[in-house]
């Protein structure tokens, strides 16, 4: 048998793509990870990426071509299409836009019906553009809830199509709560029936997530950790019997970022620059945020970040009930984030009463965020899940040590100073209660005080790979597995 040398043909299908439209850690993987893969192993991969047409996407006008018109019958509807090419860091990115798409309109509406059809009709589209572009794919790599159906179209309605022969599917489970349920009147207006398979629980034989992941040939989840958690019931929301009858198909690969727009060396939004060989340097970022902020100006005194939504799942309730129980500590604390009002509100009066001590910034701001992974010593991630993880990263990266819960992609990133002060990058505990959240954080405080352990730390932190090349190579080999 001759070794197949060709390019492996690969269609990336997502909701976000960062710069173009980036809503959470989705926007991120799918601007950086089809990047990664053109940029290192161009020689094995033609790569292009496909996204909604968004509002969002056409204010900020990215130069871009108009391929052409094209229409296709969903059920007993025609749906017009137009189709652009546009690009990101050497990446074509083909933006589709349908009447479905095509309203002022955020990237998720929260009215499901509007969104079903966005969802449902961009997943018929992004097959149908592949035919209009006469573009061959070897492998359709799909992204939640939102471009699952997709895959689903692939296996049930497209399944006699020569044109579609052979495609391979892969899923990436970014969050798996989050199903797309219901999209249910939309699928139906569009004509898609429900997943055949008998080891879907009844309610996900016509969910989007569910029917995409029943149809793919592999699932992959945004770290090992939460591979394994996913078959677990805390985790599994209500798939983990399909998921572990299926785990032959499961796995995980742990994203990565971009070193070269996250390096304390270059950025532009840091007053001082500094990397592992100038340490020394980074603390000036501090001094200078407590003086910004009207507190104690003292290098001495830890300084506690995060960045965040604001969310239960973010383990927010519990920072904001430890802080008031460790008030006879020496530390001042720094929030940035946005979220659920109720908790907004509690952080701005736990600046209220603490003003000497706590700031509360309640916004996102990219520059701000990365004042505070600059300046802070510790950063807290409570979450109760995270399927990955970028802020612990991007903070390690900056010599912020994380503080997170074991979960997901928190404990494969971070390694853990009571397991190993040696190779440790920060602190990890299990107990998701503020309890626990308090009694990690005091050990974190008195570790600080040990500042030959605390740079050690540092620089393990800071030198620990994180960069989209390793992960892009996993990727790369469970295409070339397909």
């Amino acid at each position: 048998m001759t070794k197949r040398t060709e390019k492996i043909n690969v269609l990336f299908a997502t909701a976000e793509a960062a710069p173009f439209a980036k809503v959470g850690g989705l926007g991120d993987v799918g601007g950086a990870l089809p990047a990664s893969l053109h940029a290192n192993f161009a020689d094995h991969i033609d790569i292009r990426t496909i996204m909604p047409f968004h509002a969002v996407v056409k204010a900020k006008n990215p130069p871009r071509k108009k391929i052409g018109d094209f229409s296709f019958l969903a059920n007993t509807q025609h749906i017009e299409c137009e189709l652009f090419v546009s690009d990101i860091d050497g990446v074509p990115v083909y933006l589709v836009d349908n009447p479905f798409i095509n309203h002022e309109s955020p990237v998720y509406h929260g009215d499901w019906q509007l969104d079903g059809l966005k969802y449902a009709s961009f997943s018929l589209a992004l097959l149908e553009a592949m035919r209009y572009l006469d573009w061959k794919v070897d492998v359709l790599h799909a992204n939640d809830w939102h471009t699952a159906l997709a895959v689903h179209a692939l296996a049930t309605t497209y399944n006699n199509d020569p044109f579609f022969k052979g495609i391979k599917t892969v899923l990436s489970i970014h969050n798996l709560p989050y199903n797309g349920w219901g999209s249910q009147e939309a699928m139906n207006q569009l004509g898609f029936t429900p997943s055949d398979d008998p080891d879907l629980p009844d309610w996900a034989k016509f969910t989007p997530l569910p029917m995409g992941l029943a149809s793919a040939d592999k699932i992959i989840a945004v770290s090992p950790g939460y591979a394994r958690e996913i078959l677990t019931p805390e985790y599994g929301c209500g798939l983990e019997v399909y998921l572990q009858k299926h785990a032959d198909k499961v796995m995980g690969i742990l994203n990565g970022i971009d070193e070269d727009l996250w390096n304390p060396a270059e950025d532009k939004a840091i007053s001082h620059h500094f990397s592992v060989s100038e340490l020394s340097e980074r603390v000036s970022n501090k001094l200078d945020l407590q003086e910004a902020l009207d507190f104690k100006v003292n290098e001495q005194i830890p300084l506690i970040t995060i960045v965040t939504r604001l969310s239960e799942q973010k383990g927010v309730p519990s920072i904001l009930e430890a802080l008031p129980q460790l008030i006879d500590r020496t530390w001042q604390f720094a929030l940035l984030g946005s979220g659920s009002p109720e908790l907004e509100e509690k952080a701005r009066k736990l600046a209220e009463d603490y003003p000497d001590r706590v700031a509360s910034f309640i916004k996102y701001d990219d520059v701000i965020a990365r004042v505070l992974y600059a300046s802070g010593d510790i950063f807290l991630m409570p979450s109760l899940y995270e399927p990955c993880g970028l802020s612990q990263m991007f903070a390690m990266r900056y010599g912020n040590l994380p503080l997170a819960t074991a979960t997901g992609g928190l404990a494969d990133s971070i390694r853990d100073f009571s397991a190993d002060p040696e190779t440790a990058t920060g602190f990890l505990y299990t107990e998701k209660t503020t309890a626990g959240l308090i009694e990690s954080l005091n050990l974190a405080l008195d570790t600080f005080e040990d500042q030959e352990t605390w740079q050690l730390m540092q620089n393990n932190a800071m030198t620990t790979d994180f960069c989209w090349k390793t992960s892009a190579k996993k990727y790369l080999d469970v295409y070339k597995s397909l």
